[in-house]
């Protein structure tokens, strides 16, 4: 009877050690669980029923000069899950948004371990698509219907290349310094103004901090930090303007860029065929994008910008300028022209035989063989000088083509030694006189040595927002007012004296000085007519109006277009008696 008194006592120990252990253990498992890891749980516990939903931010209008909005928002609807979101019906819910059972079934299987972000099912649902399945949102515990922002471009192709796309960003943008405000699904500007300017037209995001049930549905907003929309931004394009541009081109390839003389902000910057940004909304179809890349006319190239061409006759005025400046030029000194040049075993025609011809006449009449004389004297390295001063081949740094911007080519004795090795010619010096050769420059480059020509030697920063305070001049150019004026003259007389060569430019609104030019594509004077379409000389013309105090300076080019006078000339008179009636510009006249 001891002994089992004894053993009981013994058993009884034990079970009471054993309670005291495992309270011990009960205890600091606790201590561990609250104190040590008590936030960290009560974090996990939060995201069993709270749920964290970032709202995008509006992005900034864009207007043009006038007011016209350019670029809105409107609001994009897309199917989503919440993140956690257990036991879909995947058939019945594929049925309801209309997708391919198997994709959706893939595509929740790989977000299937997201924390924070919804998963996108199904993007650019219609209202009727919202109100269909919003009417059956019941059956699929954690669907939803997610609002975002997105672009409308309101004139859809037309300035397509100044205003850019969006697109998802790069792997720089997510490294910028304002990439805490964008996630690899925020669109983020690509190209153009959109891009140039996207972190002042991004905006802040916003958030929403929603409760949900065990299955995930929503029970009540528990916090809502409200989106900043981005700030708007006025462009110095004119739409009106710019949709007259595009039209007069009917429908042919090429470039046109304007530009207000006093101030260097753009009016109208056309590259055509062009493209419709709305198609890059929200990620462009792959069909589309391949489409756009195989085009062979290549609408994606802003060829305002990114397209280098010969200058042909365009380039005179600049050999006229810099000869008078040089004293390699008199306006009095005549050259006899006979239809060619013959130098050694080469012949350097002109278009036709011109007879006694001085430097007035020889631009009006753009005679090839007094600017092969011309630049003999001049020389090609003080010709390349010029050239620089005025604008050509050089970038402009708009920033609209980012770094694909071309900076075109002029010659000189110590460029040709670097790229090929060999000596200059004199021939080389005559092609080059008249635009050809080597020479290669943009059209917006042809634009800023118009308005610099028309403004007298001074040049403005070439800009694309709208200013609202003065300008303040860029440079002056060392060159003798009487110089630009007799040059101006040459060209009021390429537009209204008998015999010009850019005749088809006169108007009876406003008086215009121009200049053509034709950019050979093959070797030789061969008529046109005799030549397939793509093989056919680009036709050139500069502008500026009104001749005696001009407000807008242009070039013009179009493709394979032949000549000048009768292919870009008419275009450049359409744009500019659209702008002085916009303008009610008159006092030429």
């Amino acid at each position: 009877m001891q002994v089992n008194r004894r053993y009981f006592v013994r058993f009884a120990n034990t079970v009471m050690y054993i309670l005291i252990g495992v309270f011990i253990l009960l205890v600091l498992r606790l201590y561990y669980m609250q104190i040590l890891k008590g936030s960290e749980y009560r974090d996990a516990a939060d995201s069993n029923r709270v749920r964290v939903v970032m709202l995008p931010a509006p992005r900034g209008t864009i207007y043009d000069r006038n007011g016209v909005a350019l670029v809105t928002n409107k609001p994009y609807f897309y199917a989503s899950v919440m993140p956690g979101t257990k036991g879909l019906d995947i058939k019945a819910l594929a049925a309801l948004l209309g997708s391919d059972e198997a994709k959706l079934q893939q595509r929740l299987k790989r977000e299937e371990k997201a924390i924070f972000n919804t998963t996108v099912l199904k993007e650019g649902l219609s209202f009727r698509d919202v109100q269909r399945i919003e009417a059956r949102r019941s059956d699929f515990p954690g669907l939803i219907i997610e609002t975002s922002l997105t672009r409308n471009y309101v004139y859809k192709g037309v300035g397509s290349h100044i205003i850019g796309y969006l697109g998802k960003p790069t792997r720089a943008q997510l490294q910028d310094d304002y990439s805490e405000d964008i996630t690899p699904d925020t669109f983020v500007g690509q190209w153009g103004v959109e891009m140039l300017y996207d972190k002042k037209l991004h905006g802040i995001p916003g958030k929403q901090i929603i409760e949900v049930d065990a299955l995930g549905r929503q029970l009540k907003v528990i916090e809502y930090i409200k989106p900043e929309m981005g700030s708007a931004i006025t462009l110095s394009i004119d739409v009106e303007l710019q949709s007259i541009a595009e039209e007069l081109f009917k429908g042919k390839t090429g470039a046109l860029v304007a530009i207000a003389p006093k101030t260097g902000e753009v009016l109208a910057l056309v590259s055509l065929p062009s493209f419709d940004p709305n198609d890059f909304v929200m990620g462009i179809d792959s069909d589309k994008w391949a489409l756009l890349n195989k085009d062979k006319q290549n609408p994606l190239l802003n060829r305002a910008m990114q397209s280098a061409y010969p200058p042909g006759s365009i380039f005179k005025p600049l050999v006229a300028i810099a000869g008078l400046q040089e004293g390699t030029l008199s306006t009095e000194s005549d050259v006899f022209c006979n239809g060619a040049l013959e130098y050694g075993s080469w012949s350097f025609g002109c278009w036709k035989r011109h007879g006694h011809v001085a430097l007035h006449r020889a631009l009006v009449e753009s005679c090839d063989l007094y600017f092969y004389d011309a630049g003999r004297h001049l020389g090609i390295d003080r010709m390349a000088q010029y050239a620089k001063r005025f604008g050509l081949a050089q970038r402009t740094n708009l920033g609209i083509a980012g770094s694909l911007e071309r900076e075109g080519t002029m010659p000189s004795v110590a460029w040709k030694k670097k790229q090929f090795g060999k000596p200059w010619f004199l021939g080389e010096t005559f092609v080059s006189a008249i635009g050809q050769g080597f020479v290669a420059i943009t059209p917006i480059q042809a634009a800023v040595m118009a308005s610099t020509i028309a403004n007298n030697g001074v040049k403005y920063p070439i800009v694309i927002l709208k200013g609202n305070e003065p300008p303040v001049a860029k440079t002056r150019l060392d060159i003798k007012p009487e110089y630009f004026a007799e040059v101006k003259r040459g060209l009021y007389g390429v537009v209204n004296e008998p015999g010009g060569t850019g005749s088809a430019a006169r108007s009876s609104l406003v008086e215009i000085a121009g200049k053509t030019g034709t950019a050979q594509v093959v070797k030789g004077r061969i008529k046109t007519e005799r030549l397939k379409e793509e093989l056919r000389d680009h036709a050139w013309f500069i502008a500026f109006a009104p001749y005696e105090d001009p407000t807008i300076a242009l070039a013009v080019i179009v493709e394979h277009g032949g000549h000048g006078g009768s292919a870009a000339a008419p275009i450049a008179k359409g744009v500019i008696e659209t702008y002085i009636k916009k303008s009610g510009d008159k006092s030429s006249l």
